[in-house]
């Protein structure tokens, strides 16, 4: 299984949501806060090649997007095959 990365902020909706469709989902999620530690932010925008939104989805090196894509991809039943 493919490790799932979820950068963050604080008062983020859009992040709390993807954090529970991960969660309902039964899977396990390292979360990146990008308001804790300086550079944070500019880590994440230059692996989301230049998306500055948060969240920002990885699976692996995988960019997945958002909370729209991750959601889509629950939605099309194809989120769990994504991971293997």
């Amino acid at each position: 299984m493919k490790n799932i990365t979820v950068y963050s902020g604080p008062l983020c909706n859009f992040c709390d949501a993807a954090k529970r469709l991960l969660a309902r989902n039964n899977l396990n999620f390292t979360e990146i806060d990008i308001s804790r530690k300086d550079g944070l932010r500019d880590e994440m925008i230059k692996k989301a090649n230049g998306k500055r939104t948060i969240p920002q989805i990885f699976f692996d090196d995988h960019h997945v997007g958002g909370y729209v894509e991750l959601r889509e991809l629950e939605k099309s039943g194809e989120l769990i095959n994504s991971l293997k």
